[in-house]
This record gives structure tokens, sequence and C-alpha cells, in this order.
């Protein structure tokens, strides 16, 4: 009989074709699976309770596994994972939870923070997007404030995706300013469309530079048009930090 197990842990998604196992690409969660089956010795598949895309980072990420056999000592598993692991993954905890817990459909809010830093920064630009005017926040606040009013998401969803709903509950969008040059957009929903953020982003930055009105903003996700929605922001800039679960 198996155990399920939650993992929690975090990767530097520069060097991975996203979370998800690609034919032709290397993934977090092909690397993870291949150390997983190496240490336990037996078949692992992980789950995810997402799939970021390629280069998409996450500081804070859960997955489960179901092991055929119980892991009497998780720390001492962690630290033996880390070490053979690739540097940019780092695996910070596992706990044996529920069989009916799932690291993807068991969550209830996600969060998301995409980084901007507004001079050249030899330190942040390897993690933030350096756009090449300074953006209106106060604007792109006002704008971002508004996807609380709205439930369908699709002008901001990757076309052609397996989703049945592109309906989410956008609980948090704000910009945050770090420092001088530095700021930061907070987005919590109980759930994401597939490049939903980045796509939000680059539209709110055509917001940032005057080529939008808040209004225009607003008729673009009444549209349910992704064609009417602004190009994408990088990905480099794009950090999954939280996932909540229902307290057990």
């Amino acid at each position: 009989m198996s155990q399920r197990y939650f993992i929690r842990l975090a990767y530097d998604g520069a060097k991975y074709h996203g979370w998800q196992v690609q034919p032709n690409a290397i993934s977090v969660q092909e690397e993870l699976q291949r150390v997983f089956s190496l240490i336990l010795r037996e078949s692992i598949e992980l789950v995810g309770c997402g799939r970021t895309d390629a280069g998409v980072h996450a500081r804070y990420f859960v997955a489960h596994i179901d092991a055929q056999q119980t892991i009497v000592d998780p720390d001492r598993l962690v630290f033996k994972l880390n070490s053979f692991l690739d540097r940019a993954i780092a695996i910070y905890d596992i706990y044996a939870v529920d069989e009916d817990m799932h690291a993807r459909f068991s969550a209830i809010s996600r969060s998301y923070e995409y980084h901007l830093v507004c001079r050249k920064s030899p330190f942040l630009e390897a993690y933030s997007f350096r756009p090449s005017f300074y953006p209106n926040f106060d604007k792109m606040n006002e704008a971002a404030s508004r996807l609380l009013d709205y439930e369908d998401f699709t002008s901001f969803s990757r076309l052609h995706t397996d989703t049945f709903t592109n309906d989410c509950d956008v609980t948090l969008a704000e910009w945050r300013r770090h420092d001088s040059e530095h700021w930061v957009f907070y987005i919590s929903a109980n759930r994401f469309l597939r490049n939903m953020v980045r796509a939000i982003v680059g539209t709110l930055l055509e917001v940032g530079r005057g080529k939008l009105s808040v209004e225009e903003f607003c008729a673009i996700i009444e549209a349910k048009d992704r064609g009417k929605a602004g190009a994408s922001a990088p990905a480099k800039g794009l950090f999954l930090t939280d996932v909540l679960y229902p307290e057990r």
C-alpha cells in the first residue's frame, strides 16, 4: 500500500523548459523524478501544484508522490536528494499527507510575483525585466485593481489549452515599490491559466507607457480574446511564491 507525501521545494527555472516533462527538453519534473527514483529505488512520479512555463521560477512549489515505502527519516532523505539534485533545485521539506490530498487539485490559492527593474542592474536583471521606459505605476495599479472585478480571463490565456474553464477568482493584484528602481507585481488567485500572469503584466505595461487607458484595459478583458491583449512579459521576472491548502 502506498503512502502519499507532499514535497516543498524551490527552483531557478532559467535552464529548464518549465515544470512538466517535455519530449525533447529538460524539465524540473524530469530532474526530480530521476533523483527520487534513484534514491528511493522505485519508479517515482511527481505531481506538481501547477505547470510553470519555460524560464519561470518558483520560490515555493509543492508536489506530491505516492511511495511504496514508508519514509522513516524525511530530513535525511531531503539531505540525500539535495546532494544529487542540480544546484538550481532545492527540496525543503517532505511530509506524509492523507491520500485524498492532491498537490494541484487541493490547492485553494496561489500567489505570484513579477519583478521589474527600471535601471540597469548587474544583480537584479537576471531575475527581473527592465523595460525601455519608466512606467506610470499609479495607472498600472488602477488597471490592476480592476482585475478583481472579473472572472473570465480568456484574454490572458494561452490558446488551445485543455482547461475546462477560464474563470479565476483574483483576490490580490497590485504593484509595490521595493526601492527607487525595483517594483514587484503581486497577484493571488484560486487558480491561474497558462501564461496568465505574464500576459497581464505585458498588458499592464501598455497602460504604464500610455498606450492603453484603464477603460481600454477593461475592454480587453471583456473581449475574451488573447489577440487583443499585450505581449507576454519575459519569463525571467516571474516567481511562484506561495500555494495554500485547506487546513487538516
